[in-house]
């Protein structure tokens, strides 16, 4: 059993996901509306890895008897001045993700509870990974900052990328 906060944390953690999520859609949105269709694609995957990010929560949280209780998601920012800025906001908020999680991981070390440490395991590596990837990103976006032909380079390099869902969840699946 979740201890009450824990389980209170957990649901928090949810609807910090699911914010995470609208912001990259509107960024896949704001991209999109300016022709960067590969930008677009980019924050679109991170909109659905984020979807993941919840679910893997509220599996969690159904699987330990808690109720998953969903709030309503705060309005994001729907304009960015250029892809340099989107990807800065990306890391910055990625940072704040960061310690939302590592405060989840003490409260767990705190109540002695190792399931829960065992699952954030998880969420701890994939902010590594996170925060790395938005730093790659904004060390592109700068070395093409005002390169008409580099942007469209890196445009189409980004539409490549595939979603892949989350590795907790495909387990699930099998």
């Amino acid at each position: 059993m979740l201890s009450p906060k824990l389980h209170a944390a957990l649901n928090e953690q949810i609807n910090a996901e699911l914010w995470s999520a609208y912001l990259y859609l509107s960024m896949s949105m704001d991209a999109e509306a300016k022709g960067l269709k590969g930008v677009a694609n980019w924050f679109y995957v991170q909109w659905l890895e984020e979807q993941d990010h919840a679910r893997i929560l509220m599996n969690y949280i159904n699987s330990r008897d808690g109720k998953v209780c969903l709030k309503p998601i705060e309005p994001v920012q729907t304009e960015w001045s250029s892809v340099l800025e989107m990807f800065q906001e990306t890391l910055k908020h990625e940072k704040v993700v960061t310690g939302l999680i590592n405060n989840l991981a003490a409260i767990a070390a705190e109540d002695r509870d190792f399931a829960s440490s065992n699952m954030l395991v998880w969420f701890v590596d994939e902010q590594v990974e996170e925060e790395a990837s938005a730093r790659d990103m904004i060390f592109a976006a700068e070395s093409v900052e005002g390169d008409k032909y580099g942007m469209y380079q890196l445009d189409k390099e980004l539409a490549s990328r595939t979603y892949t869902q989350a590795s907790p969840l495909a387990s699930e699946a099998e």
